[in-house]
Protein backbone atom coordinates (compact mmCIF):
# COMPACT_ATOMS: atom_id res chain seq x y z
CA UNK A 1 0.00 0.00 0.00
CA UNK A 2 1.79 3.04 -1.30
CA UNK A 3 2.52 5.87 1.21
CA UNK A 4 0.34 8.96 2.14
CA UNK A 5 2.73 12.08 2.55
CA UNK A 6 1.34 15.49 3.46
CA UNK A 7 2.25 17.81 1.22
CA UNK A 8 5.19 20.00 1.92
CA UNK A 9 5.09 23.63 1.89
CA UNK A 10 7.03 25.06 -0.45
CA UNK A 11 7.99 28.62 -0.73
CA UNK A 12 6.65 28.09 -4.28
CA UNK A 13 3.10 27.05 -2.34
CA UNK A 14 3.75 30.37 0.24
CA UNK A 15 3.45 32.84 -2.08
CA UNK A 16 0.03 32.46 -3.38
CA UNK A 17 -1.48 31.50 0.40
CA UNK A 18 -0.10 35.18 2.01
CA UNK A 19 -1.73 37.18 -0.17
CA UNK A 20 -5.28 36.64 1.25
CA UNK A 21 -3.71 37.29 4.36
CA UNK A 22 -3.11 40.68 3.74
CA UNK A 23 -6.48 41.05 2.36
CA UNK A 24 -8.05 40.03 5.46
CA UNK A 25 -5.66 42.61 7.63
CA UNK A 26 -7.04 45.82 5.52
CA UNK A 27 -10.61 44.67 5.59
CA UNK A 28 -10.08 44.64 9.67
CA UNK A 29 -8.32 48.01 9.36
CA UNK A 30 -11.59 49.43 7.33
CA UNK A 31 -13.86 47.53 9.34
CA UNK A 32 -12.99 50.02 12.99
CA UNK A 33 -13.52 53.72 11.33
CA UNK A 34 -16.55 52.62 9.66
CA UNK A 35 -17.70 51.00 12.97
CA UNK A 36 -16.48 54.56 14.88
CA UNK A 37 -17.81 56.24 12.33
CA UNK A 38 -21.38 55.29 12.56
CA UNK A 39 -21.17 55.56 16.44
CA UNK A 40 -20.75 59.10 16.25
CA UNK A 41 -23.16 59.04 13.12
CA UNK A 42 -25.55 57.90 15.72
CA UNK A 43 -24.70 59.89 18.55
CA UNK A 44 -24.96 63.11 16.35
CA UNK A 45 -28.76 62.28 15.18
CA UNK A 46 -29.52 61.74 18.60
CA UNK A 47 -28.32 64.97 19.72
CA UNK A 48 -29.81 66.77 16.03
CA UNK A 49 -33.26 65.12 17.23
CA UNK A 50 -33.44 67.40 20.13
CA UNK A 51 -35.64 70.81 19.60
CA UNK A 52 -33.49 72.85 21.63
CA UNK A 53 -29.62 71.95 19.98
CA UNK A 54 -28.85 75.40 18.39
CA UNK A 55 -27.89 73.73 15.39
CA UNK A 56 -31.13 71.80 14.56
CA UNK A 57 -32.26 74.57 12.73
CA UNK A 58 -29.35 74.46 9.77
CA UNK A 59 -30.86 70.96 9.11
CA UNK A 60 -34.34 71.74 8.80
CA UNK A 61 -36.72 73.85 6.42
CA UNK A 62 -38.73 76.67 7.70
CA UNK A 63 -41.69 74.60 8.53
CA UNK A 64 -39.90 72.62 11.17
CA UNK A 65 -38.00 76.10 12.18
CA UNK A 66 -41.77 77.27 13.34
CA UNK A 67 -42.32 73.93 14.38
CA UNK A 68 -39.33 74.14 17.17
CA UNK A 69 -40.05 77.72 18.16
CA UNK A 70 -43.58 76.95 19.41
CA UNK A 71 -42.29 74.15 20.98
CA UNK A 72 -39.97 76.14 22.41
CA UNK A 73 -42.56 79.08 23.61
CA UNK A 74 -44.69 75.90 24.83
CA UNK A 75 -42.24 74.92 27.76
CA UNK A 76 -41.08 78.26 28.48
CA UNK A 77 -44.95 79.09 29.54
CA UNK A 78 -45.17 75.63 31.14
CA UNK A 79 -42.01 76.40 32.87
CA UNK A 80 -43.49 79.94 34.11
CA UNK A 81 -46.61 77.95 35.39
CA UNK A 82 -44.46 75.80 37.56
CA UNK A 83 -42.67 78.52 38.96
CA UNK A 84 -45.76 80.22 39.46
CA UNK A 85 -48.01 77.33 41.21
CA UNK A 86 -44.19 76.61 43.56
CA UNK A 87 -44.28 80.60 44.66
CA UNK A 88 -47.67 80.43 45.32
CA UNK A 89 -47.71 77.37 47.44
CA UNK A 90 -44.67 78.84 49.30
CA UNK A 91 -46.87 82.43 49.99
CA UNK A 92 -49.53 80.18 51.26
CA UNK A 93 -47.55 77.53 53.68
CA UNK A 94 -45.51 80.69 54.79
CA UNK A 95 -48.42 81.19 57.65
CA UNK A 96 -48.03 78.20 59.08
CA UNK A 97 -44.45 78.56 59.62
CA UNK A 98 -43.66 78.95 63.58
CA UNK A 99 -42.15 82.43 63.57
CA UNK A 100 -39.23 82.55 65.54
CA UNK A 101 -39.71 85.01 69.34
CA UNK A 102 -37.79 87.96 68.73
CA UNK A 103 -34.69 88.85 71.52
CA UNK A 104 -35.34 90.98 73.98
CA UNK A 105 -33.28 94.35 74.26
CA UNK A 106 -32.39 95.82 77.45
CA UNK A 107 -30.56 99.21 78.38
CA UNK A 108 -27.85 98.57 80.67
CA UNK A 109 -27.83 100.96 84.20
CA UNK A 110 -24.98 100.39 86.33
CA UNK A 111 -23.76 99.64 89.72
CA UNK A 112 -22.66 102.88 91.56
CA UNK A 113 -20.87 101.30 94.88
CA UNK A 114 -18.84 103.16 97.15
CA UNK A 115 -15.75 103.84 96.67
CA UNK A 116 -15.00 101.89 99.93
CA UNK A 117 -15.98 100.53 103.21
CA UNK A 118 -14.30 102.83 105.15
CA UNK A 119 -17.77 105.22 105.95
CA UNK A 120 -20.32 102.26 105.87
CA UNK A 121 -22.90 102.70 108.69
CA UNK A 122 -25.54 99.90 109.43
CA UNK A 123 -28.65 102.12 108.80
CA UNK A 124 -31.58 101.63 111.98
CA UNK A 125 -34.36 100.44 109.82
CA UNK A 126 -32.94 97.25 110.32
CA UNK A 127 -34.35 96.83 113.74
CA UNK A 128 -37.71 97.86 112.65
CA UNK A 129 -38.74 94.81 110.40
CA UNK A 130 -41.56 92.40 111.39
CA UNK A 131 -40.10 90.53 114.73
CA UNK A 132 -41.13 87.06 115.78
CA UNK A 133 -39.63 84.16 116.67
CA UNK A 134 -39.27 81.50 114.49
CA UNK A 135 -37.58 77.81 116.11
CA UNK A 136 -37.20 74.24 113.84
CA UNK A 137 -37.81 71.08 113.85
CA UNK A 138 -34.89 68.98 114.62
CA UNK A 139 -36.42 65.57 115.27
CA UNK A 140 -39.80 63.53 114.27
CA UNK A 141 -40.80 60.69 115.91
CA UNK A 142 -42.04 57.45 114.20
CA UNK A 143 -45.62 58.25 112.86
CA UNK A 144 -46.41 55.63 110.72
CA UNK A 145 -49.39 53.30 112.15
CA UNK A 146 -47.56 50.19 109.75
CA UNK A 147 -44.07 50.72 111.36
CA UNK A 148 -42.55 51.63 108.03
CA UNK A 149 -40.70 55.40 108.52
CA UNK A 150 -37.97 56.63 106.16
CA UNK A 151 -36.18 59.92 108.21
CA UNK A 152 -36.07 62.47 105.09
CA UNK A 153 -34.15 66.03 106.18
CA UNK A 154 -36.90 67.94 105.33
CA UNK A 155 -38.78 65.70 107.18
CA UNK A 156 -42.70 64.59 106.72
CA UNK A 157 -44.48 67.83 106.69
CA UNK A 158 -48.60 67.54 106.03
CA UNK A 159 -50.36 69.87 103.90
CA UNK A 160 -52.11 71.54 107.21
CA UNK A 161 -48.69 71.95 108.50
CA UNK A 162 -47.44 73.53 105.20
CA UNK A 163 -50.24 76.09 105.12
CA UNK A 164 -49.68 77.04 108.73
CA UNK A 165 -46.12 78.12 107.96
CA UNK A 166 -46.97 80.59 106.06
CA UNK A 167 -48.04 82.82 108.85
CA UNK A 168 -45.78 85.55 109.81
CA UNK A 169 -45.50 84.48 114.18
CA UNK A 170 -43.96 82.84 116.77
CA UNK A 171 -44.09 79.56 115.52
CA UNK A 172 -41.85 76.22 114.97
CA UNK A 173 -41.58 74.48 111.27
CA UNK A 174 -39.79 72.49 108.99
CA UNK A 175 -36.59 73.92 107.61
CA UNK A 176 -34.27 70.94 106.91
CA UNK A 177 -31.93 69.16 108.93
CA UNK A 178 -34.47 66.95 110.30
CA UNK A 179 -33.48 63.59 111.82
CA UNK A 180 -35.01 60.49 112.88
CA UNK A 181 -34.80 58.21 116.16
CA UNK A 182 -31.80 57.63 117.61
CA UNK A 183 -31.74 53.59 115.67
CA UNK A 184 -32.61 55.38 112.19
CA UNK A 185 -29.83 56.41 110.03
CA UNK A 186 -28.73 60.20 110.15
CA UNK A 187 -30.12 62.30 107.09
CA UNK A 188 -27.32 63.41 105.65
CA UNK A 189 -25.79 66.97 105.22
CA UNK A 190 -22.79 66.02 107.89
CA UNK A 191 -20.15 68.75 108.63
CA UNK A 192 -16.97 68.40 110.73
CA UNK A 193 -17.47 70.12 114.39
CA UNK A 194 -14.41 72.36 113.50
CA UNK A 195 -15.76 73.71 110.88
CA UNK A 196 -19.30 74.35 112.55
CA UNK A 197 -17.53 75.98 115.56
CA UNK A 198 -16.61 77.92 112.27
CA UNK A 199 -19.33 78.79 110.74
CA UNK A 200 -21.04 79.95 113.87
CA UNK A 201 -18.30 82.51 114.16
CA UNK A 202 -19.30 84.33 111.22
CA UNK A 203 -21.61 87.80 111.15
CA UNK A 204 -21.31 88.37 107.03
CA UNK A 205 -20.80 85.14 105.14
CA UNK A 206 -19.92 84.86 101.25
CA UNK A 207 -21.41 81.04 100.26
CA UNK A 208 -21.48 78.47 97.61
CA UNK A 209 -21.07 75.29 96.54
CA UNK A 210 -19.98 72.51 94.47
CA UNK A 211 -21.53 68.83 94.58
CA UNK A 212 -20.82 66.16 92.29
CA UNK A 213 -17.47 67.76 90.33
CA UNK A 214 -19.87 69.42 88.60
CA UNK A 215 -17.80 72.80 87.69
CA UNK A 216 -14.40 73.87 88.54
CA UNK A 217 -13.53 76.06 92.09
CA UNK A 218 -13.73 79.99 91.27
CA UNK A 219 -11.74 81.94 93.63
CA UNK A 220 -12.35 85.77 94.83
CA UNK A 221 -10.68 87.98 93.59
CA UNK A 222 -8.17 89.48 96.39
CA UNK A 223 -7.38 92.52 94.69
CA UNK A 224 -11.30 93.36 94.84
CA UNK A 225 -11.85 92.79 98.27
CA UNK A 226 -10.55 95.51 101.68
CA UNK A 227 -8.99 94.59 104.66
CA UNK A 228 -12.13 95.38 106.52
CA UNK A 229 -14.06 92.37 104.41
CA UNK A 230 -10.98 89.96 104.53
CA UNK A 231 -10.88 90.16 108.38
CA UNK A 232 -14.87 89.95 109.13
CA UNK A 233 -16.06 87.93 105.92
CA UNK A 234 -16.57 84.70 106.39
CA UNK A 235 -16.23 83.06 102.46
CA UNK A 236 -17.03 79.38 102.63
CA UNK A 237 -17.12 76.76 99.77
CA UNK A 238 -19.22 73.77 100.62
CA UNK A 239 -17.64 71.05 98.56
CA UNK A 240 -18.62 67.21 98.65
CA UNK A 241 -16.00 64.30 98.91
CA UNK A 242 -15.79 63.72 95.06
CA UNK A 243 -15.52 67.44 94.14
CA UNK A 244 -12.70 67.92 97.16
CA UNK A 245 -10.90 64.51 95.48
CA UNK A 246 -10.53 66.20 92.15
CA UNK A 247 -10.14 69.58 93.38
CA UNK A 248 -6.57 67.72 95.07
CA UNK A 249 -5.82 65.40 91.97
CA UNK A 250 -5.75 68.29 90.02
CA UNK A 251 -3.49 70.40 92.86
CA UNK A 252 -5.55 72.77 93.90
CA UNK A 253 -6.77 71.16 96.96
CA UNK A 254 -6.79 73.30 100.46
CA UNK A 255 -3.81 74.02 102.09
CA UNK A 256 -3.14 72.96 106.40
CA UNK A 257 -5.58 75.31 107.49
CA UNK A 258 -8.32 74.18 105.12
CA UNK A 259 -8.29 77.11 102.47
CA UNK A 260 -8.13 77.67 98.77
CA UNK A 261 -7.45 81.33 98.44
CA UNK A 262 -10.15 83.55 100.30
CA UNK A 263 -12.55 79.99 100.45
CA UNK A 264 -12.29 78.13 103.37
CA UNK A 265 -13.58 74.39 102.23
CA UNK A 266 -16.31 72.51 104.28
CA UNK A 267 -16.41 69.19 103.01
CA UNK A 268 -20.01 67.76 103.20
CA UNK A 269 -21.10 64.32 104.03
CA UNK A 270 -23.38 62.18 102.79
CA UNK A 271 -25.47 64.60 100.76
CA UNK A 272 -29.42 64.54 101.66
CA UNK A 273 -30.26 63.84 98.03
CA UNK A 274 -28.77 62.12 95.23
CA UNK A 275 -30.37 64.55 92.85
CA UNK A 276 -27.22 67.35 93.12
CA UNK A 277 -29.11 70.40 92.23
CA UNK A 278 -31.51 69.60 94.91
CA UNK A 279 -28.80 69.17 97.54
CA UNK A 280 -27.18 72.35 96.01
CA UNK A 281 -30.17 74.13 97.56
CA UNK A 282 -29.41 73.72 101.16
CA UNK A 283 -26.60 76.03 101.49
CA UNK A 284 -28.61 78.15 99.27
CA UNK A 285 -31.65 78.65 101.10
CA UNK A 286 -30.77 77.94 105.02
CA UNK A 287 -27.64 79.90 105.15
CA UNK A 288 -29.66 80.96 108.38
CA UNK A 289 -29.21 77.46 109.80
CA UNK A 290 -25.65 76.97 108.93
CA UNK A 291 -24.43 80.26 109.76
CA UNK A 292 -26.76 80.15 112.76
CA UNK A 293 -25.30 84.01 114.37
CA UNK A 294 -25.02 85.75 111.08
CA UNK A 295 -26.58 88.75 110.02
CA UNK A 296 -26.08 88.99 106.53
CA UNK A 297 -25.42 86.66 103.59
CA UNK A 298 -24.65 86.63 100.02
CA UNK A 299 -25.40 83.36 97.87
CA UNK A 300 -23.25 82.98 94.56
CA UNK A 301 -23.83 80.01 92.34
CA UNK A 302 -20.49 78.13 91.38
CA UNK A 303 -20.52 79.81 87.80
CA UNK A 304 -20.08 82.92 89.22
CA UNK A 305 -16.69 84.72 90.82
CA UNK A 306 -16.69 87.20 93.63
CA UNK A 307 -14.98 90.70 92.01
CA UNK A 308 -16.39 93.07 94.50
CA UNK A 309 -16.41 93.93 98.40
CA UNK A 310 -18.93 91.78 100.03
CA UNK A 311 -19.77 95.03 102.00
CA UNK A 312 -20.29 97.11 99.14
CA UNK A 313 -22.63 94.39 97.94
CA UNK A 314 -24.50 94.83 100.95
CA UNK A 315 -24.93 98.41 101.17
CA UNK A 316 -26.04 98.92 97.73
CA UNK A 317 -28.70 95.84 97.41
CA UNK A 318 -29.86 96.10 100.66
CA UNK A 319 -28.99 98.97 103.26
CA UNK A 320 -29.68 101.67 100.19
CA UNK A 321 -32.89 100.18 98.79
CA UNK A 322 -33.89 99.22 102.58
CA UNK A 323 -34.98 95.88 102.09
CA UNK A 324 -33.94 92.29 103.73
CA UNK A 325 -33.84 89.93 100.56
CA UNK A 326 -32.25 91.17 97.42
CA UNK A 327 -32.82 88.94 94.09
CA UNK A 328 -32.79 89.15 90.37
CA UNK A 329 -35.36 88.74 87.92
CA UNK A 330 -35.16 87.14 85.08
CA UNK A 331 -33.82 88.18 82.05
CA UNK A 332 -35.91 86.75 79.59
CA UNK A 333 -39.22 85.31 81.37
CA UNK A 334 -41.53 86.98 83.24
CA UNK A 335 -44.62 84.50 84.36
CA UNK A 336 -44.15 81.00 85.70
CA UNK A 337 -45.98 79.43 82.72
CA UNK A 338 -43.49 80.27 80.47
CA UNK A 339 -40.79 79.24 82.96
CA UNK A 340 -42.26 75.62 83.10
CA UNK A 341 -42.89 75.39 79.35
CA UNK A 342 -39.26 76.14 79.27
CA UNK A 343 -38.08 73.77 81.61
CA UNK A 344 -40.16 70.79 79.50
CA UNK A 345 -38.63 71.90 76.56
CA UNK A 346 -34.66 71.94 77.46
CA UNK A 347 -36.10 68.72 79.80
CA UNK A 348 -34.78 69.72 83.05
CA UNK A 349 -37.31 67.80 85.03
CA UNK A 350 -40.04 65.07 84.68
CA UNK A 351 -42.78 66.87 82.91
CA UNK A 352 -45.22 65.15 84.76
CA UNK A 353 -43.56 66.60 88.16
CA UNK A 354 -43.70 70.15 86.90
CA UNK A 355 -47.31 70.17 85.75
CA UNK A 356 -48.59 68.75 89.21
CA UNK A 357 -46.39 71.58 90.58
CA UNK A 358 -47.88 73.88 88.32
CA UNK A 359 -51.25 72.81 88.53
CA UNK A 360 -51.46 72.84 92.61
CA UNK A 361 -49.90 76.20 92.34
CA UNK A 362 -52.63 77.72 90.09
CA UNK A 363 -55.71 76.11 92.61
CA UNK A 364 -54.24 78.03 95.28
CA UNK A 365 -54.10 81.67 93.71
CA UNK A 366 -51.06 81.62 91.72
CA UNK A 367 -52.34 83.62 88.51
CA UNK A 368 -50.31 84.61 85.06
CA UNK A 369 -48.06 87.57 85.23
CA UNK A 370 -49.65 90.80 85.43
CA UNK A 371 -52.90 89.43 84.12
CA UNK A 372 -55.27 91.65 86.23
CA UNK A 373 -54.01 94.72 84.16
CA UNK A 374 -52.80 96.86 87.41
CA UNK A 375 -49.40 97.46 88.47
CA UNK A 376 -48.23 93.90 89.37
CA UNK A 377 -46.45 93.14 92.74
CA UNK A 378 -43.28 92.19 91.85
CA UNK A 379 -41.90 92.91 88.14
CA UNK A 380 -41.05 89.23 87.61
CA UNK A 381 -42.47 85.98 88.58
CA UNK A 382 -39.47 84.57 87.31
CA UNK A 383 -35.89 85.58 89.48
CA UNK A 384 -32.72 84.62 88.10
CA UNK A 385 -31.96 82.95 91.57
CA UNK A 386 -27.85 82.52 90.77
CA UNK A 387 -26.83 85.75 93.01
CA UNK A 388 -28.99 85.98 96.34
CA UNK A 389 -28.01 89.23 99.26
CA UNK A 390 -30.22 88.34 102.29
CA UNK A 391 -30.62 90.21 105.95
CA UNK A 392 -31.09 87.49 108.02
CA UNK A 393 -33.99 89.16 109.64
CA UNK A 394 -37.35 86.36 110.85
CA UNK A 395 -39.03 87.55 107.81
CA UNK A 396 -36.37 86.67 105.41
CA UNK A 397 -35.63 83.99 107.30
CA UNK A 398 -39.15 82.67 107.41
CA UNK A 399 -39.43 82.95 103.29
CA UNK A 400 -36.14 81.14 102.98
CA UNK A 401 -37.84 77.98 105.12
CA UNK A 402 -41.13 78.38 103.27
CA UNK A 403 -39.32 78.26 99.44
CA UNK A 404 -37.01 75.57 100.40
CA UNK A 405 -39.66 73.26 101.83
CA UNK A 406 -41.13 73.93 98.13
CA UNK A 407 -38.11 72.79 96.70
CA UNK A 408 -38.06 69.75 99.08
CA UNK A 409 -41.89 69.13 98.31
CA UNK A 410 -42.41 69.46 94.03
CA UNK A 411 -39.30 70.11 92.01
CA UNK A 412 -35.78 71.15 91.99
CA UNK A 413 -36.68 73.82 90.35
CA UNK A 414 -36.63 76.84 92.72
CA UNK A 415 -37.94 79.16 89.73
CA UNK A 416 -41.17 77.87 89.49
CA UNK A 417 -41.49 78.20 93.36
CA UNK A 418 -40.35 81.54 93.69
CA UNK A 419 -43.35 83.60 92.94
CA UNK A 420 -46.12 81.52 94.57
CA UNK A 421 -43.93 81.17 97.88
CA UNK A 422 -43.53 85.17 98.24
CA UNK A 423 -47.27 85.88 96.69
CA UNK A 424 -48.85 83.42 99.46
CA UNK A 425 -46.53 84.64 102.23
CA UNK A 426 -47.96 88.25 101.18
CA UNK A 427 -51.47 87.35 101.00
CA UNK A 428 -51.66 86.23 104.02
CA UNK A 429 -49.29 88.61 106.15
CA UNK A 430 -51.18 91.49 105.39
CA UNK A 431 -49.51 94.63 107.39
CA UNK A 432 -46.63 92.33 108.24
CA UNK A 433 -44.73 93.56 104.73
CA UNK A 434 -41.86 91.62 103.46
CA UNK A 435 -39.22 93.81 101.96
CA UNK A 436 -37.86 92.02 98.96
CA UNK A 437 -35.40 94.03 96.52
CA UNK A 438 -36.24 92.33 93.18
CA UNK A 439 -34.07 94.03 90.94
CA UNK A 440 -34.01 94.42 87.31
CA UNK A 441 -31.99 92.19 85.64
CA UNK A 442 -29.58 95.32 83.99
CA UNK A 443 -28.50 95.64 87.01
CA UNK A 444 -27.61 91.70 87.26
CA UNK A 445 -25.81 92.24 84.12
CA UNK A 446 -23.52 94.95 85.64
CA UNK A 447 -22.41 92.60 88.52
CA UNK A 448 -22.00 89.73 85.98
CA UNK A 449 -19.05 92.23 85.07
CA UNK A 450 -17.86 91.85 89.05
CA UNK A 451 -18.30 88.76 89.59
CA UNK A 452 -16.93 87.27 85.77
CA UNK A 453 -14.91 89.73 84.90
CA UNK A 454 -11.59 87.73 86.07
CA UNK A 455 -12.83 84.70 84.21
CA UNK A 456 -10.64 85.22 80.73
CA UNK A 457 -8.82 87.79 79.16
CA UNK A 458 -11.72 90.25 79.69
CA UNK A 459 -11.89 93.54 78.59
CA UNK A 460 -15.25 94.29 77.54
CA UNK A 461 -17.13 97.12 75.74
CA UNK A 462 -19.93 99.08 77.00
CA UNK A 463 -21.00 101.73 74.88
CA UNK A 464 -20.53 102.57 71.37
CA UNK A 465 -18.82 106.11 72.41
CA UNK A 466 -16.29 104.13 73.61
CA UNK A 467 -16.07 101.76 70.57
CA UNK A 468 -12.92 103.34 68.39
CA UNK A 469 -12.39 100.94 65.57
CA UNK A 470 -15.03 98.58 64.38
CA UNK A 471 -15.39 94.66 65.09
CA UNK A 472 -12.73 92.26 63.21
CA UNK A 473 -14.20 89.07 63.91
CA UNK A 474 -16.65 86.72 65.50
CA UNK A 475 -15.79 83.26 66.65
CA UNK A 476 -18.53 81.28 68.31
CA UNK A 477 -17.60 78.48 71.04
CA UNK A 478 -19.29 75.94 73.03
CA UNK A 479 -18.91 74.89 76.75
CA UNK A 480 -20.82 72.94 79.61
CA UNK A 481 -21.25 75.72 81.89
CA UNK A 482 -22.64 78.38 79.24
CA UNK A 483 -24.53 77.28 76.28
CA UNK A 484 -22.68 79.62 74.39
CA UNK A 485 -19.72 82.29 74.28
CA UNK A 486 -19.45 85.10 71.83
CA UNK A 487 -16.24 86.30 71.29
CA UNK A 488 -15.41 89.64 69.54
CA UNK A 489 -12.22 91.93 68.68
CA UNK A 490 -12.59 95.49 68.79
CA UNK A 491 -11.14 98.53 69.87
CA UNK A 492 -11.97 100.54 72.59
CA UNK A 493 -10.74 103.84 74.57
CA UNK A 494 -9.59 101.79 77.34
CA UNK A 495 -12.54 101.52 79.58
CA UNK A 496 -14.17 98.04 79.52
CA UNK A 497 -17.09 96.93 81.02
CA UNK A 498 -19.69 93.41 79.98
CA UNK A 499 -22.66 93.62 78.19
CA UNK A 500 -24.31 90.15 77.32
CA UNK A 501 -25.74 89.27 73.69
CA UNK A 502 -29.40 90.64 74.23
CA UNK A 503 -28.47 93.63 75.28
CA UNK A 504 -26.33 94.45 71.81
CA UNK A 505 -27.62 96.74 69.40
CA UNK A 506 -27.38 95.73 66.06
CA UNK A 507 -24.31 97.68 65.21
CA UNK A 508 -22.47 95.87 67.38
CA UNK A 509 -23.00 92.50 66.46
CA UNK A 510 -21.85 93.26 62.31
CA UNK A 511 -18.50 91.79 61.65
CA UNK A 512 -16.02 94.09 60.15
CA UNK A 513 -12.39 94.77 59.49
CA UNK A 514 -10.41 97.63 60.54
CA UNK A 515 -6.55 97.69 59.45
CA UNK A 516 -5.81 99.55 62.64
CA UNK A 517 -8.24 97.85 65.43
CA UNK A 518 -6.38 96.68 68.29
CA UNK A 519 -6.97 92.86 69.09
CA UNK A 520 -9.34 92.99 72.62
CA UNK A 521 -11.19 89.66 73.74
CA UNK A 522 -14.94 90.13 74.39
CA UNK A 523 -17.03 87.97 76.51
CA UNK A 524 -20.44 87.46 77.21
CA UNK A 525 -23.06 85.01 77.66
CA UNK A 526 -25.99 84.09 75.46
Amino acid sequence: MPERRLPISTPAAAGPRRHPRRQRRHCRLLVLPAFALALVSLAYLSFSSHPNLPFHEKHHDMASIKDVKERMDQRQTLDAKVKANLSMTKVESEPFKRRKKSRKHYVPCQIEFLPSVDDLVEPGIYNNFTGFSLNYISKENVSSSNGIFEPLFGGHQSLQEREETYYARNQTLHCGFVQGPEDYPNTGFDLDENDKIYMASCHVVVSSCIFGSSDYLRRPTKSKIGPYSKKNVCFVMFLDELTLGTLSSEGTGPDETGFIGLWRIVVVEKLPYKDMRRAGKVPKFLAHRLFPFAMYSIWLDSKLRLNADPMLIVEYFLWRNKAEYAISVHYDRTCVSEEVLQNKRLNKYNHTAIDEQFYFYQSDGLVKFNESGREPVLPSYVPEGSFIVRAHTPMSNLFSCLWFNEVNRFTSRDQLSFAYTYLKLRRMNTGKPFHLNMFKGNAFIWLLLLLLKPLLLLPLVVHRSLLVGHCSGVLHLFSMSYPKLLVLHCQVKGVFLIRVPYCWPDWFTQSTTSAHAEHVGFFFLV
